[in-house]
C-alpha cells in the first residue's frame, strides 16, 4: 500500500486502500480518497445475501505492520465488540454491502482496510 499526502491550499487529503478480494467479498473501490475532517466510507460486496449467522471483522494495516482488529458485526448490522470512536459500520437493505465509516478521517487513518468474513454454521 502507498500513502501520499497531498496539500493543496492547506487541505489534506487522507489516501486508503481496501485489501484482497476472495470469492465472497470484493472491495467496492480499490482506494478511497477523503478530505482530512470528512468522512471515509469503505465497503465491501458480498457475492450473495448476508445470512443471519455471517460475522464481518474489520481490520486495518498499516505499512510494515500486522493487521489491527478493529470491529465486527453481524449481518444485521449490530456491532459485538466496543465500537472504537469515531468508526461505524453499516449493512445494506439486501445484506449484500458491508460499509466501514471512518468520521473525521485523518492522516494516521492512512492505512490498507480488510473486511473479513466468518460464517457460522449452526447445529440441530
Amino acid at each position: 500500500m502507498w500513502f501520499q499526502q497531498i496539500t493543496i491550499s492547506d487541505i489534506k487529503y487522507v489516501s486508503v486502500s481496501l485489501g484482497v478480494s476472495c470469492e465472497d467479498l470484493t472491495p467496492t473501490n480499490k482506494e478511497v480518497f477523503s478530505v482530512e475532517g470528512s468522512t471515509a466510507t469503505l465497503s465491501y460486496r458480498l457475492s450473495r445475501e448476508a445470512a443471519g449467522n455471517d460475522y464481518f471483522y474489520w481490520y486495518r494495516q498499516y505499512p510494515g505492520k500486522p493487521p489491527e482488529f478493529l470491529i465486527y458485526h453481524l449481518s444485521s448490522g449490530k456491532v459485538m465488540k466496543e465500537e472504537i470512536s469515531g468508526l461505524s459500520v453499516s449493512v445494506s437493505e439486501d445484506k449484500t454491502l458491508m460499509t466501514l465509516q471512518i468520521s473525521s478521517a485523518a492522516v494516521t487513518d492512512s492505512a490498507v482496510y480488510y473486511c473479513a468474513l466468518k460464517i457460522c454454521h449452526t447445529h440441530m
